[in-house]
Order: structure tokens, then sequence, then C-alpha cells
């Protein structure tokens, strides 16, 4: 069988009526595929005798009686020389024969090129696949974790839900017994109650003179026994019976749960105020204090939504009240906020469902807004010298006079860094001169700028 006459390696199985070339099926697909060859002819050979005929000359399609011997490098294609003399006059052409070796090793270079690609193509599918099979193996592992999670989540809740219910059921048994115990007092002291009056009033509606005087001694003292008798008049319990879903629960089979049963009732006299700043505060600055709730037995209350009340209210100005803000934290404490306009004392109440706190009213005095330092923070040599007159200050003030070291109208500090308008001793304080009228007189006492 002839072969292939592009790669020399595969058989023939079909010639190009245009070219006149032998092909094997790789190189017929190839053929058809180039941008200068997808316009011709390729025919396949069926069998071998199609093969030897494939050898006879092909005739060009522009002039039949010519063959197709000569190959036109700028169109790309075979031609006759009828052609060469026409259209393909200025054209550079050659016989097929010399030029057939050239193409067709270059179709072996593209041929090894694209065989390359497929390798690497069946090996980038074989991966896909087999990343495909892994992601499904992947994928059914985390539905059984999944399925592990979500059951081991609805026992954990289940077992929860049980918990919440005995603890409720048993809150309520409590309660009941509280009551019914309360009732039973309460029904026998009536009981006392009602027989002492009864018989005092058919005593003193019946009775003689000498009967009442007989028996008023021990009628008086049960009357004034059962009179003493303490009880109190209102149920000795409530109905508080909270659900809370967004309270932590702890754990429960492992996992974190939420939803508490909240029974406890704050006690305002149990309640208490904290902060710094309780008892002092600034002009036109932000202060604030924090309301600890706790319920009767004193243990703090572990959530908010109570009904918190604060008035702050001038003692000197009636009409001049601050409107504080309360920031309820969610666990039982609550962070109340104020800016003082003026100064002075002022009456804080905090009140819990109506009813004032520990250490509520309290007062609270408002200072001046702070004052800052006119001087310089430095050691004054005049000061820290003996009051030498010769010594020169580092600041680089004079004293009235002519003196070197600066003075100032408070006690020195030898050796000691101190503020020159005040003479506080402190960097950061506050400046105890009061406003400019106040000391007009001791100006001349005060630090000359140079």
């Amino acid at each position: 069988a002839a072969g292939c006459d592009l790669c020399a390696d595969g058989a023939a199985a079909g010639r190009c009526l245009t070219c006149g070339v032998r092909l094997c099926r790789f190189c017929c697909r190839a053929h058809r595929r180039q941008k200068k060859t997808a316009s011709h002819a390729v025919t396949e050979l069926e069998n071998a005798k199609d093969c030897s005929q494939a050898g006879k000359p092909r005739l060009c399609p522009s002039h039949p009686t010519e063959e197709l011997q000569l190959f036109c490098e700028q169109c790309d294609q075979p031609v006759c020389r009828d052609c060469v003399l026409g259209r393909h006059r200025q054209h550079p052409c050659d016989f097929t024969s010399n030029v057939i070796r050239r193409h067709g090793d270059a179709l072996r270079e593209l041929l090894k090129s694209s065989q390359q690609h497929l390798d690497t193509l069946e090996d980038v599918l074989s991966q896909v696949d087999e990343m495909g099979s892994a992601i499904r193996s992947r994928a059914e592992a985390v539905a059984t974790e999944i399925c592990l999670f979500a059951r081991g989540y609805v026992k954990a809740i289940e077992e929860h839900q049980d918990r919440l219910l005995k603890q409720l059921e048993d809150l309520k048994v409590q309660k009941e017994n509280l009551l019914h115990l309360q009732k039973a007092q309460l029904q026998q002291l009536l009981l006392d109650m009602r027989t002492g009056v009864e018989f005092t009033e058919h005593l003193l509606m019946s009775g003689s003179d000498v009967e009442i005087l007989l028996t008023k001694g021990v009628v008086s003292s049960r009357l004034t026994k059962l009179n003493s008798v303490a009880y109190s008049t209102h149920p000795s319990v409530d109905d508080r019976i909270q659900f809370s879903p967004h309270e932590r629960a702890g754990h429960c089979s492992g996992y974190e749960v939420f939803g508490a049963i909240l029974n406890k009732a704050v006690d305002p006299a149990r309640c208490t105020l904290h902060g710094e700043d309780l008892h002092s505060a600034r002009q036109n600055q932000l202060s604030g204090f924090t309301l600890l709730c706790k319920d009767s037995t004193g243990e703090r209350m572990g959530w908010g939504r109570e009904a918190v009340r604060v008035t702050i209210t001038h003692k000197d100005k009636r009409d001049c009240a601050v409107k504080p803000t309360v920031c309820d934290n969610g666990d039982g404490t609550y962070c109340i906020s104020y800016i003082p306009e003026e100064p002075g004392l002022y009456t804080v109440c905090v009140c819990v469902k109506g009813q004032h706190v520990q250490g509520s009213p309290f007062t609270v005095m408002v200072k001046h807004k702070f004052r800052e330092h006119q001087g310089v923070f430095h050691c004054c040599t005049f000061c820290s010298s003996g009051g030498q007159k010769a010594a020169r200050c580092a600041c680089g003030g004079t004293m009235p006079g002519g003196y070197q070291g600066c003075g100032h109208g408070h006690k020195g500090h030898p050796g000691c860094r101190h503020w020159s308008c005040c003479g506080q001793v402190k960097e950061s304080s506050e400046c105890l001169c009061g406003p400019p009228s106040d000391t007009s007189q001791r100006s001349l006492l005060r630090t000359v700028a140079l």
C-alpha cells in the first residue's frame, strides 16, 4: 500500500484532488483544518484499487487537459503550466516534487506539536475526571458529617428541652407548695380570728356584766395575740416565670445550647450603684456610673429589660435638669451617662420598678470645666536658688525689677518642677488660678515673658 506523501509514516487513506498528494487519515483531517487548504477537495481511498489509482496524474480544474505539476508558493496551491502563464504569471512557482518535502517537513513538525497537545489534553481530561470523582467522594463524606452533626444537634436540643421542662415543673411545684403552705397558715389564722371575733361579739351582746368582766382578760389576751400575728398581705410567690430563647444555657451532649427559664425578680433595695465619678462630675464633660441589679437574695440578675428610671436635677436651679442616657447591657447592668451644662450640686434619683435603689437619691458635685495652665512647667531657678538675684531662669522670664530669675505668686518648690502660674507640681493637674479678675492684684508676681 502507498504511504502518505506528507508524513511518510501512515498509509494513504485519501488524496487531495487539488494538490494531488496522498494523505493518511490524520493528514486528511489536518488538510481540511488548514486555512490555506480548507477549500481543497479531499477524497477517501476505499480499497487498494483506489490506492493504486491514486498515483495517476491529477488534472487542473481550470485546464482539464493539463496536469498539476507545479506549486504556487504565493497562493499555496498546485497549478498547471497554463495557470503559471496565466493568473500566476508573477507568482513564485516550483515543481511539486521539489516543494513536497519542505511542506511535508513543516507539516510533520506541526504534527509533533499537535501530538504533544493531544497527550497534554488527554492527561488534563484524566485529571478532570479524577477531580470530579474526588469531589463526589468528598461531598458524600461531608454529607455524612452533616447528617451526624444534625442528628447529634437534634438529640442535644431534645435533651435540653427535657431539661427545661423538668426545671419548669420543679419551679411550678415549688411555687405551688409555698402557696399551699401560706394558704394553710392564713386559713388557720382566719379561723382563729373568726372564732375569737364571734366569741367576743356574742359575749358583748349576750353576756352579763359579771360574765364580761370575768372573761375580758382571757378574751382580750386572745385577741391581742391574734392581732400580733405577722402575715404577708401578698402571695408569698409570684407568677414570674419567663423563657429567654437567647440566653446561653451551657452545653448538652457536647453542643452549645440556648434558652433558659428566668424566674428571679429584681429587688430594688438590693440593687447597687458603682463608678469612680459617682459623686463628682465636670461641666460639659461626659460622666456616668453603673447600676447593678440584683434579686432578693443579693444574686446578680443575669439579664436586662428592667424598668430603670433616672432623674438628675440641679439643687439650686429647679428648671435646670440633665437628660441622662440609660444603656441596657443585657447582663443585669445598666450604664447611665450624662453631660451637665451648669456647675453646682445635683440630686440624682435612680429607680427600678418605681422604687429607689441602694444609695438613691444621692448628690453629685459638678465642678467648673477644666482650667488649663497658663504658665510654664519648669524648675524655677529663683525658688530653687534660695532667692539669688543673679540666678538665671530657664523659662526665659524675669522678676519685676530686672532679676534674671522669675518669681510667682505662690510658695516656692526648691528643686521641684512646678507650674509658674499656680504652683501645682503635677504637669497634668488642673490650674488652681481663678478667673483673671481674682488674680489681678497678683499679676505683678507672675512670670514676665520676654
